[in-house]
């Protein structure tokens, strides 16, 4: 005997209700499937874990007209220093030099003042530049000689983050301005007739994002110069 279809076995209702469940599935389906879309690009494009960020490896450099006796502070408005050279302490007292050389109270001389803290910082990634590793030299050289820094600076930089960025497909980099300054203050006296602050924040990619480009702002070196460098790699 023939096996009849089963919307004839059951008549027509029954037919009716199955396209209908069918039909409900399938669009409760769709939007959770555009839902979970929407909240993957949120986190892949969101600031990162305030509780999680570590400002990198910030230098300070001197430059005065003269030799100029200098303090230097640097105050966290959050977070905690996890390492400084020399101790910090109450503030670098030092003497400097016109061409960068920095000497402490007990006579050990510095080519630069070193930094570094945990602090619950959520990075701006609103605008950028999405950067292939293996470009990460050629972009870094360019921006930071348009954002003011020599090429010794330049060196030192690359020395630490080059090797950081290289290896990943591809790099989100922004260079923070107030979200940076605000959360870690520069002090300096006497104060200097021009203060460089380079921070980049970095998030490693598989692929190429959208993401509007950074418009950066030129920095001309004049008189007593002070320029201070650094970085976080945000996963």
């Amino acid at each position: 005997m023939q096996r009849q279809a089963p919307c004839r076995a059951g008549g027509k209702g029954v037919c009716a209700m199955a396209k209908y469940v069918v039909k409900k599935v399938l669009k409760y389906l769709l939007c959770f499937l555009g839902i979970m879309t929407i909240v993957y690009f949120i986190l892949e494009n969101a600031p990162g874990d305030p509780g999680k960020v570590i400002l990198g490896k910030p230098v300070i450099y001197l430059y005065p007209t003269e030799t100029t006796q200098v303090r230097v502070d640097v105050e966290l408005a959050r977070g905690t220093f996890t390492a400084t050279e020399p101790p910090l302490g109450d503030g670098w007292q030092v003497t400097a030099q016109p061409d960068g050389t920095l000497t402490g109270p007990d006579g050990e001389s510095y080519s630069y003042l070193f930094w570094e803290a945990d602090a619950p910082v959520a990075f701006d990634f609103s605008s950028g530049f999405v950067v292939p590793g293996r470009e990460s030299e050629g972009f870094l050289r360019e921006k930071l000689a348009y954002l003011g820094l020599n090429q010794r600076e330049i060196a030192d930089f690359l020395a630490f983050w080059q090797p950081q960025m290289e290896g990943n497909p591809y790099n989100l980099v922004a260079f923070q301005t107030e979200r940076y300054t605000e959360e870690a203050q520069l002090r300096i006296e006497p104060q200097p007739d021009q203060v460089i602050r380079v921070f980049m924040a970095c998030r490693p990619l598989d692929g190429p994002v959208e993401v509007p480009e950074q418009v950066l702002q030129p920095a001309a070196r004049r008189g007593f110069t002070a320029v201070e460098w650094g970085g976080s790699m945000v996963e």
